[in-house]
């Protein structure tokens, strides 16, 4: 399942919504992932994302950077369980799919083992089946948002507990996860799902490609086969004014570690500015990686 960057409910009340709501039908399922913290803001947003079907709305109480803070959203809500109650309370009613909340373990000097299990606990009574945790703290003063998906320690075994505890919810895990083995490690140990970030996007050849095999789905696409299905979205995208960039960007990490991968971003890097160019570039680029296979 997909998950769309934070989007600000202001942002989509007063803003370019179709901008900010649009995706292809190849992303299904996909949740829209929304900022704020008053609960009207929030559930206008939710009813004016309604008509573009998204599969999930995921409310964001884990981000920490300064902007966030000052907004009083993100890794601050863990601070107030019961406006973040009021917020999904007033988000569900709009909603016809699923409103999950995503967190962290506590923020600053609290204790997590106390602090999650009560805001958990006081968020599941608005209605909320569904939680993503990032399995660290987030320190709101002293640590830049990059520090805090690095620096505060894991704490795996804290999440695995709230699972035991709230059997009767959805807890999925997040947060320096970065291959199959150690997903499927935590998978195995009863948590329901298991949530990729950064490894999933610098490196979705290793990470994602052989994913489903984990579920016994004989089905194991290559690279390869995965550039080839990307084309028809890519045309699509270009026939409605889009850039190549604007998704070849965000393929240069599919051949990491391999024979060829800088051959490969070198020519997607320099060769989206050539006037004219388009899907004939990923073949220049896929035969970087083909020459050294």
């Amino acid at each position: 399942m997909l998950y769309t960057e934070m989007v600000t409910a202001p942002a989509i009340i007063h803003g370019p919504k179709a901008r900010l709501l649009d995706f292809g039908t190849a992303e299904h399922p996909v949740a829209l992932q929304l900022g704020g913290s008053d609960p009207d803001e929030l559930a206008r947003a939710t009813a004016i994302a309604a008509p573009w079907g998204y599969d999930e709305v995921n409310l964001n109480c884990g981000c920490p950077s300064d902007r966030v803070q000052s907004g009083c959203f993100g890794a601050v809500l863990m601070e107030n369980a019961p406006l973040v109650a009021d917020c999904v309370r007033a988000m569900i009613r709009e909603s016809d799919v699923p409103v999950t909340v995503k967190c962290r373990i506590g923020v600053d000097d609290q204790n997590p083992a106390e602090i999650l299990p009560r805001f958990i606990e006081t968020v599941a009574g608005a209605g909320v089946t569904h939680f993503i945790v990032h399995a660290r703290k987030a320190w709101l003063q002293g640590l830049s948002p990059k520090e805090n998906r690095e620096i505060p320690p894991l704490d795996y075994p804290l999440v695995v507990a709230m699972k035991r505890r709230f059997p009767e919810l959805v807890i999925c895990i997040n947060g320096g996860i970065a291959s199959l083995d150690v997903a499927r490690g935590l998978l195995d140990q009863g948590l329901d799902g298991v949530m990729l970030g950064r490894a999933a996007y610098h490196e979705p050849g290793k990470v994602l490609i052989g994913a489903d095999a984990l579920w016994g789905d004989d089905h194991a696409p290559d690279a390869f086969s995965v550039v080839e299905a990307m084309k028809p979205y890519i045309a699509a995208h270009l026939e409605q004014g889009g850039r190549l960039h604007q998704i070849t960007r965000h393929m240069l990490g599919l051949f990491a570690g391999r024979p060829g991968a800088r051959g490969w971003r070198r020519v997607l890097s320099e060769g989206v500015s050539r006037p004219g160019a388009g899907i004939g570039l990923l073949d220049e680029a896929m035969a970087e990686v083909a020459a050294l296979a």
